[in-house]
């Protein structure tokens, strides 16, 4: 771990940043049935080692700056968005999107579809935040496709997570500013416990005077709680209309249904990667406000093999300077530890 239990840190050296900006050599939109069709690009060196980037929300999407997480000479980096988000279709903005067929189980499905349409035998598999979700439901589904795992900002859509950042039982004593207006935005009558279901409510509204606003004060809340130090210029991007409609949707339906797993079951289930021999890299913001550090700890304990690397000066955000340091550094070791080991994709 970069930070030990005692506080004591690593000494200082210089931090690592993006690799340049890429664009793609191939993109497609790639049918996975339900009326739904996920965007996949790749970029970067096409024999290089497979890396799936997994993003998070539920509903974020990818963009630019996730392709620069990986050594374009070493990686063939492989992005998508899933149902519902980015430049996959049908939009969850769109009136009358059925959400019923977006899934945790039916994005795993859909993460399989893409490897067997890309003709990758096994994947590097990065992901953040809810991509950290994900990553490990896919993992624990299909080990043997599995190259590696990097994790940043682990979320495990535990009850006691959901209830943490969404009811009242704990962010809200960090940021009561914030969270005074994100329980204004639910309207009266709400309590601790209610507002997951209070939003439902507003964000399925036909109306968009209704919608509307229930979208950008949810996107706002975790926006403006996910750096250490405030980043208005990525609140004021998480008030784009358009877009928070697609993410507030979509989180606050797989929230609801709590990913469609039992409570604990991401944390029980490391045990599959520990069977299978799974090298990992987790990274964890010290000061993470939305996925809080104890559920990084709990993975780490069930998945011993796992690095764990504590930034101590972190909240949420991936391209926060310490914790960007630390996944560029877990890709580049990586990728040269898959090709001198000799695994095969």
């Amino acid at each position: 771990m970069e930070e030990t239990p005692t506080g004591a840190t690593a000494p200082p050296r210089p931090l690592r940043g993006f690799h340049p900006p890429i664009e793609p050599y191939e993109t497609g939109l790639l049918d996975v049935g339900d009326g739904q069709r996920i965007y996949w690009e790749c970029c970067g060196n096409p024999r290089g080692v497979p890396a799936v980037f997994v993003h998070g929300g539920p509903g974020g999407g990818c963009g630019p700056d996730h392709r620069r997480l990986f050594d374009p000479e070493r990686y063939r980096i492989i992005l998508f968005d899933q149902r519902g988000c980015g430049r996959s279709l049908p939009r969850a903005r769109e009136p009358g999107t059925d959400l019923s067929t977006n899934t945790t189980w039916a994005l795993v499905a859909d993460m399989e579809r893409l490897r067997e349409r890309l003709g990758v035998r096994a994947w590097l598999v990065f992901g953040g935040s809810w991509g950290s979700t994900l990553s490990l439901a896919y993992a624990q589904t299909h080990p043997e496709r599995v190259l590696a795992l990097v994790l940043r900002g682990v979320f495990t859509l535990s009850r006691r997570e959901l209830e943490w950042f969404y009811e009242g039982a704990g962010a809200d004593m960090i940021h009561p500013d914030e969270w005074e207006a994100f329980v204004a935005a639910a309207g009266e009558g709400v309590g601790p416990g209610g507002f997951i279901e209070r939003y439902h409510e507003l964000l399925t509204s036909p109306d968009p005077a209704v919608h509307g606003p229930a979208a950008i004060a949810w996107t706002t809340w975790e926006a403006a709680t996910s750096t250490l130090l405030r980043d208005q210029p990525h609140v004021d991007e998480a008030r784009d209309l358009s877009w928070a409609l697609d993410f507030a949707r979509i989180e606050n339906h797989f929230f609801r249904h709590a990913g469609w797993m039992e409570d604990g079951a991401l944390i029980r289930g490391a045990r599959v990667l520990v069977e299978h021999g799974i090298a990992g890299v987790i990274v964890q913001g010290r000061y993470d406000v939305v996925c809080p550090m104890g559920t990084a700890w709990a993975l780490h304990r069930a998945w011993p093999q796992a690095e764990l690397h504590i930034t101590p000066a972190s909240g949420h955000a991936y391209d926060e300077p310490e914790t960007l340091d630390r996944l560029i550094g877990a890709t580049d070791r990586l990728a040269l530890d898959l090709v001198r080991g000799g695994a095969s994709w």
